[in-house]
């Protein structure tokens, strides 16, 4: 991790700023900044407009899609996994919390969140909890629990509606 990676308002101001950058440059250019920033991440990925990450601790693997206008914690995205655009991947679900006079504090828990390799995260999804390995998630689902390898997830909060897995040892 970079200089730009430890030091946090640093870190953030180019995070927002690559995410402006339009067209293929600006594939290019926030991919090889996350490169450089990020825990890890792959050139061979690719990041579109107006997607960021908040948190340099996150990590990208390979062949990893990221579409537009996404928001990114603390993550671990798995290779081969595609994120359509306006999801959200947090870093858990209790980022902020309130003391005693209801007073919001950003002194909440900041977790990892882990999406299989070859996962589907479907456009405006909010991610909070694991997702497996080859999971699809649907559009607009939230997903509050983790979910297990080989599923289709949909709804808010979101549920397992189907497992591939039987489906795939029924297929010789």
């Amino acid at each position: 991790m970079s200089l730009f990676g430890r030091v946090k308002p640093i870190y953030t101001f180019f995070s927002q700023s690559c995410a402006m950058v339009p067209g293929g440059v600006g594939d290019y250019l926030r991919v090889g900044y996350y490169h450089l920033t990020l825990a890890e991440c792959s050139m061979s990925s690719r990041i579109s407009f107006g997607s960021f990450f908040a948190h340099p601790q996150a990590r990208v693997g390979a062949r990893v899609y990221i579409g537009s206008y996404c928001i990114l914690g603390k993550a671990v995205i798995g290779d081969g996994t595609q994120v359509a655009s306006g999801a959200q991947i947090l870093s858990g679900q209790h980022q902020h919390i309130r003391d005693s006079s209801g007073a919001f504090h950003e002194a909440g828990d900041f977790v990892s969140v882990t999406i299989g390799p070859d996962c589907w995260i479907g456009a405006a999804a909010i991610v909070m909890a694991d997702v497996g390995a080859r999971t699809t998630i649907g559009a607009a689902s939230v997903v509050t629990r983790p979910i297990p390898p080989d599923s289709v997830a949909v709804g808010s909060p979101a549920r397992v509606v189907r497992s591939t897995q039987a489906e795939l040892s029924d297929n010789p």
